[in-house]
């Protein structure tokens, strides 16, 4: 436990010092705590043990996400609680957990950490369990009662564990699985798991014996694995735009850092307007993936000194259907994939690539376009600095029934008024080396031949804002209306 600090080593050994008492009682010259009155056998020790290990490495053989950290298949051990003295039982936790492998340093504390916290839930648990009647319960077969005393059982199990974790001292975070959950949010996994440990007990204690209770694992095991693929899929989505994004930031390197933003300013949005859960996640991710369509723009384009020739904006404004090409074959993208199309049409009509209007603007796109604006304006670019947040929103307030959708803007203003706006990922470190005057890739730049603002100028357009809401339409792409010709636009 070298790399620990030392109120975490002192805190971890207190814990497996405590977690080792509570089982010693089991041998008779050793008398630290009093047995609980009731037998028990060995084998059913040993057999308990075995079975929490292997469900343990089963568990841990998939990308499923535990409840609590160092402890996935709670039935067991919360079996082991109903079954045995408070003694025995900790001794199945300690059995079972102890030659479970660990995967991150340090591995000797993590062991210890894990066994320790397990066995003093589960001696704690057994304890309350047998002082509230219910081992008399679980041997008569007595549900109802069983039911009630099994949760205060569960409920002190859940009590010890989340006390335990939120112990470890908070100038070491990360270095142990702290578990810092509320004791809410961790309780309802664990009572689901109580009632399939008391169901296992019930059995065991029932005239057909440990096989039989043996069997409540399977429909456990078929739940286990529903819920393991559905986190696999979850990966392998997020995965997917990991990829997107990373490429993305490699080939636009000025924009480093804005796919994460505008996605948390769209979930803001969002949560605000009251969407469910998983559109609040769908909206994310078309935040995220907004401007992947940059990867079909050559990098020429996006790096090129000097003004751009109409033919040029018309391609690098294509980048919304690009995008829309890329990500339309991603199912799990549901609304997020027209977001990526639209998030450059505007209210009036004069966005692009389709010029839709008023409603027939998708409302993630309606979403996207403003939480893309609002992080134009609030980010530091090489070529400019960044607006102040009121003055971000002044602009949007602006524009709101032109450009943007007022809702969005309403919503927005709404929810920074309430939790500020502290991005996690800014593009304040992407700044030019010395020597390099080439602007930046989204900065406003002239069309060669035609009037427009100059390179760096921050001024918003005579039609809107600036940067943040784009320019002209291509002429290259179908929709409802002619381009506006000669307009200055972005690079966006």
């Amino acid at each position: 436990m070298e790399a620990l600090p030392a109120r975490v080593r002192a805190y971890v050994a207190c814990v497996t010092v405590l977690g080792l008492l509570c089982p010693l009682s089991l041998v008779p010259s050793v008398p630290v705590f009093p047995p609980g009155g009731a037998r028990f056998s060995w084998w059913a020790v040993a057999l308990l043990a075995a079975l929490y290990a292997g469900c343990e490495r089963l568990a841990r053989s998939r990308p499923v996400a535990a409840p609590h950290p160092g402890g996935t298949f709670h039935p067991v051990l919360l079996a082991g609680a109903f079954l045995l003295p408070p003694p025995a039982a900790a001794l199945v936790a300690l059995l079972g957990a102890l030659p479970l492998p660990v995967e991150q340093r340090p591995y000797l504390a993590r062991r210890l950490w894990r066994a320790g916290r397990l066995v003093l839930a589960v001696w704690a648990a057994s304890r309350v369990h047998l002082a509230v009647g219910g081992r008399d319960a679980v041997a008569d077969c007595d549900v109802p009662a069983a039911l009630g005393t099994a949760g205060v059982a569960v409920l002190v199990f859940c009590l010890v564990l989340t006390l335990l974790d939120g112990g470890i001292p908070a100038s070491a975070p990360g270095v142990l699985p702290r578990g810092r959950r509320l004791f809410l949010g961790a309780l309802v996994p664990i009572t689901v798991h109580g009632l399939a440990g008391l169901m296992m007990a019930l059995l065991w204690r029932s005239p057909y014996g440990p096989v039989a209770a043996l069997l409540v694992l399977l429909p456990m095991g078929v739940s286990w694995w529903a819920f393991a693929q559905y986190h696999r899929e979850r990966a392998a989505h997020q995965a997917t735009i990991r990829a997107l994004v990373q490429a993305v930031d490699i080939k636009d390197g000025y924009t480093r850092g804005h796919s994460e933003r505008v996605g948390r300013a769209s979930m803001m949005i969002a949560r605000e307007l009251g969407m469910d859960d998983e559109r609040v996640e769908v909206l994310r991710f078309a935040g995220i993936l907004h401007d992947v369509g940059k990867l079909g723009v050559p990098t020429r384009l996006l790096t090129k000194n000097g003004p751009l020739t109409p033919e040029e904006r018309r391609v690098i404004e294509l980048h919304p259907e690009y995008g829309h090409e890329m990500v339309r074959g991603i199912s799990f993208l549901g609304e997020a994939r027209a977001a990526v199309l639209h998030h450059h049409e505007r209210l009036d009509g004069t966005g692009y690539p389709y010029g839709l209007a008023g409603g027939q603007i998708p409302e993630s796109a309606r979403v996207v376009a403003v939480a893309d604006a609002f992080d134009a304006m609030t980010s530091t670019r090489s070529y400019s600095r960044a607006r102040p947040v009121p003055v971000a929103l002044e602009e949007l307030r602006r524009c709101a029934g032109a450009h943007f959708d007022p809702r969005m803007v309403t919503a927005l203003v709404r929810a920074i008024g309430r939790a500020g706006w502290h991005p996690a990922v800014t593009a304040d470190d992407t700044r030019p080396t010395p020597g390099d005057t080439r602007p930046a890739p989204d900065a406003p730049r002239p069309i060669a031949g035609a009037p427009g603002p100059a390179a760096g100028d921050i001024r918003p357009a005579a039609d809107g804002t600036r940067s943040a809401t784009g320019g002209m339409r291509p002429a290259a792409v179908p929709g409802p209306t002619a381009p506006a010709a000669g307009r200055p636009g972005t690079r966006r």
